[in-house]
C-alpha cells in the first residue's frame, strides 16, 4: 500500500537529488586566479614591449599552452577596486564599506579610490563556489578584504618586544578571519597590505616564498574529489623593488614576525644571479620577475605532483595597467591576461574579444557549472569566448576612477573629469596643509615624495592632492587633454589619447552618445557624479 510515509520518502530522496545536482562533484573544474602587482608590459615575454627580455620560463608556458587575451581591459587601474571587481563581479562604485560611504557624502560624489573594502555583505566568488561544495583558499596579498582594528605597528618597532609580537598575532587573526568571512575556507601567508605599508621596518619586505609556501600547503590538502579554488596574491612586482627589500631581503620575515626557519618551497634564492646571467640578463634588475616566476612554478609543480593539473583553470591577470596607473587612459586600463587550461583552449592562443574583470567571477562559475543569478554581477561570462566564440561580450565598456568616468564603445571612449566644486575654491593655506601632511606621513615611512612644495599644482585623476600621489605620478598631467572636463578619443587610430575629439563638431554626435550611455550607468550608483562640466 502506497501509504504517506512512502511517498514523504519518496520526496525526500528526490529533494535529496535535486540538492546534489546543485553541488560540485569531482568533474568540476578547479580554479587558480593568479593576480599579479603593478607590472609593466615590457616585463612580460608574451607582449611585444617585453619580448625576450625576460627570464620567465612559468609564466611563458602559461601564455605558449593558454588563451592570451589582448582585449582584457580593468574597470578600475588601481590595487583596492580592480580586487573588488574580481572578486566580486561588481563596480566598486557599488562598494558598501563605511569608508567609501564616507567619501560620497564628504564629495557629494561617486569617488572610487583605495577605499573601496569588501565586507561580509558582499557576496563573492568564493563564497558562491564553498556554498557549491568548492574548497575556498587564499594567500598573499589582501589589500581589499575589510579588516577593522588592525593595528600598523611603528616603523621602527622593536620585534623583540612582546607586546609588538602579541599586537602582530592578533593582526594575522584579524586579516584571516575576515576573508574566511569572505568566503574562504583556508588562508595563509597574508599581507594584509602592501609590503612598505605592514608596519615594523624589518617586516615592509616581499617573501615570496613564504606566499607560495601558503599556496602549496592548500593544494596538499587537496584531492580529484573536491574542486577548488585558489586566489594567489603576489606582492610582485610592487615596490619596494631594492634587492635587500625584496628577491635579496631576508628571507625569515614576514609581516606576521620572523619564521623559525628558511622555506625551500622554490629553488634558492641565491641561484637567481647565476641563472639571469647564463640567460645574458644579468645587471638588468630581472631578479624580481624570475623570482616571482619561481612562485608561480611552485604552484603548478604542485598541480601537476597531486594531479590536479588536468582538469584546473589558471586564470593569470595583473591588476592594471601601469603606463598609466591612477587613470582611466589606455595605459591604465588595457591590461592583457591569460587563461590556460592544459591541452589548450578553443578560444586559441590569442583573442581579441573585449572583456573586462568584472566578467571573472561569473566566467568562473559557468564553467564551474554553479547556479547564480546575473543581476548579482555587473561583469557577464565569457565562457562562449573560451569555447571559441568570436561573439562579443559587452556593447560597451564602463569604467570609474576616482573623479574621472569612462565609457568605451566600439572605437570611440568618452572620458569625463570633474572634481567637487568645494575642492577648487581650495585656499593656498588649504593646499599647503594637505600636501605637507601627505609628504610627512610618507617622509616617515621612507617612501618617495613627487610634490615636495608646491601647493599649486592641479590634482591627479584619483586624488585631491597638489600634484598627485606616488602611485599616479608617472601619468598625472602628461596627456594633452589630462585636465580637460570632457574628452573624446577614437582609441583605434588615437591609441595614445593625443587628441581631444570632444569639442570637435564633427564628433558632437558621437559625445553626446557617449555622455547619454554613462549618465545610464552613473544612475545606478550612490552619491551620483555630475556630468554636467560646470557642476
Amino acid at each position: 500500500m502506497f501509504t504517506k510515509i512512502s511517498f514523504l520518502l519518496i520526496t525526500l530522496i528526490v529533494l535529496s537529488l535535486i540538492g546534489c545536482s546543485k553541488q560540485s562533484d569531482k568533474n568540476n573544474p578547479n580554479f587558480v586566479f593568479i593576480i599579479l602587482d603593478d607590472m609593466k608590459q615590457e616585463e612580460f615575454n608574451f607582449l611585444p614591449r617585453g619580448k625576450g627580455k625576460n627570464l620567465t620560463p612559468n609564466i611563458d608556458k602559461l601564455a605558449m599552452d593558454g588563451t592570451i587575451f589582448l582585449n582584457q581591459y580593468v574597470a578600475s587601474p588601481v590595487c583596492t577596486p580592480s580586487r573588488y571587481n574580481c572578486l566580486t563581479g561588481r563596480f566598486a562604485g557599488r562598494a558598501g564599506n563605511q569608508s567609501f560611504k564616507n567619501s560620497i557624502k564628504k564629495n557629494r560624489q561617486n569617488v572610487v579610490q583605495w577605499n573601496t573594502s569588501i565586507i561580509p555583505s558582499d557576496i563573492t566568488v568564493a563564497e558562491v563556489l564553498r556554498d557549491a561544495g568548492y574548497k575556498t583558499g587564499f594567500v598573499g596579498k589582501n589589500h581589499v578584504i575589510e579588516v577593522k582594528n588592525w593595528q600598523q605597528l611603528a616603523y621602527d618597532s622593536d620585534l623583540s618586544s612582546e607586546e609588538n609580537r602579541l599586537i602582530l598575532e592578533k593582526n594575522d587573526r584579524k586579516v584571516r578571519q575576515a576573508i574566511q568571512n569572505s568566503g574562504f575556507d583556508y588562508t595563509a601567508s597574508i599581507y594584509h597590505r602592501n609590503p612598505e605599508a605592514i608596519g615594523a621596518k624589518e617586516l615592509s619586505v616581499h617573501n615570496m616564498d613564504w606566499i607560495a609556501q601558503g599556496a602549496v600547503d592548500f593544494i596538499d590538502t587537496l584531492d580529484e574529489e573536491n574542486p577548488f579554488f585558489l586566489y594567489f596574491a603576489a606582492t610582485l612586482t610592487h615596490g619596494p623593488n631594492e634587492a635587500e627589500r625584496s628577491w635579496n631581503a631576508n628571507p625569515l620575515a614576514t609581516p606576521n614576525g620572523m619564521l623559525k626557519n628558511k622555506l625551500a618551497v622554490m629553488p634558492d634564492r641565491s641561484t637567481i644571479p647565476e641563472r639571469l646571467k647564463n640567460a645574458g640578463l644579468e645587471n638588468q634588475n630581472k631578479e624580481n620577475l624570475l623570482w616571482l616566476d619561481d612562485a608561480i612554478g611552485a604552484v603548478i609543480n604542485k598541480l601537476e605532483e597531486k594531479g590536479l593539473d588536468d582538469n584546473t583553470y589558471i586564470f593569470f591577470f595583473n591588476d592594471h595597467g601601469q603606463d598609466a596607473k591612477g587613470t582611466i587612459y589606455q595605459g591604465g586600463i588595457l591590461n592583457p591576461s591569460i587563461i590556460w587550461k592544459k591541452g589548450g583552449l578553443k578560444s586559441g592562443n590569442e583573442s581579441l574579444v573585449k572583456i573586462s574583470n568584472i566578467d571573472f567571477a561569473p566566467t568562473i562559475l559557468d564553467l564551474a557549472d554553479v547556479y547564480y543569478k546575473p543581476a548579482m554581477f555587473d561583469g557577464k561570462s565569457f565562457g562562449h569566448v573560451l569555447n571559441g566564440s568570436t561573439e562579443p561580450v559587452h556593447d560597451e565598456l564602463y569604467f570609474e576612477m576616482g573623479y574621472t568616468r569612462a565609457i568605451i564603445k566600439g572605437e570611440y571612449k568618452y572620458l569625463a573629469l570633474r572634481y567637487p566644486e568645494y575642492a577648487e575654491k581650495w585656499s593656498y593655506d588649504k593646499r599647503k596643509d594637505i600636501l605637507d601632511a601627505f609628504n610627512k606621513r610618507r617622509a616617515k615611512r621612507n617612501q618617495i615624495i613627487v610634490n615636495p612644495n608646491d601647493p599649486m599644482k592641479p590634482f591627479s585623476h584619483i586624488m585631491l592632492l597638489p600634484g598627485g600621489g606616488a602611485a599616479e605620478f608617472e601619468s598625472t598631467g602628461k596627456l594633452p587633454g589630462y585636465y580637460d572636463s570632457d574628452q573624446l578619443y577614437n582609441i583605434k587610430n588615437d591609441h595614445e589619447e593625443l587628441t581631444n575629439l570632444a569639442d570637435d563638431p564633427n564628433h558632437k554626435d558621437k559625445l553626446l552618445e557617449l555622455k547619454s550611455i554613462m549618465s545610464e550607468y552613473i544612475n545606478t550608483f550612490p552619491g551620483g557624479f555630475p556630468l554636467d562640466s560646470n557642476n
